[in-house]
């Protein structure tokens, strides 16, 4: 498929909100699988459809463990929050920039794979911080937004280990 262009900080479409998709067909899983390869390509761990100029609620997240699947939501709805981690975070539409934010530390979300079925999740730890994260996406709110104040620091990427969220 194709690695499409991430959007950064100051381009508008960061900041709107996403409509849900209506049929998840294949121009949709096209969509899907271009957005997996950019998120593995940049080693990221969470990617959502306006990070890539697609003003779709649609994310993907890849926690590159063994037995971790690539988890695709299409239409995702956060129904429960459990909770509090404070954890350190980044994101691929601000290179090198990071900082803490308080996120739940259990969530539930249902939504859509990516054949069109409804699928419900209950994560935890990582996952749901990635989840909360890239939902944020969805709605047009960056963890930039969010940052504990004190916390933000620019790092070079010679010393980045860490994948960004």
């Amino acid at each position: 498929m194709a690695i499409r262009i991430i959007r950064e900080y100051g381009d508008e479409i960061l900041k709107k909100k996403s409509k849900p998709v209506e049929v998840v067909n294949n121009k949709i899983r096209e969509l899907i699988q271009d957005m997996k390869d950019t998120m593995h390509k940049f080693n990221g761990l969470g990617l959502a459809a306006p990070q890539v100029g697609v003003l779709k609620r649609i994310l993907v997240i890849d926690l590159y463990e063994e037995d971790f699947e690539c988890l695709v939501l299409v239409n995702p709805v956060i129904e429960k929050q459990q909770g509090k981690q404070t954890v350190d975070e980044g994101c691929l539409s601000f290179p090198n920039q990071f900082g803490k934010v308080e996120r739940p530390e259990k969530v539930t979300v249902k939504g859509l794979n990516e054949f069109g079925e409804k699928i419900k999740i209950v994560a935890t730890g990582i996952l749901a911080q990635a989840i909360c994260h890239e939902v944020d996406h969805l709605e047009g709110q960056l963890f930039i937004d969010k940052i504990i104040p004190g916390t933000f620091e620019i790092i070079k990427p010679e010393d980045v280990e860490k994948k960004e969220i």
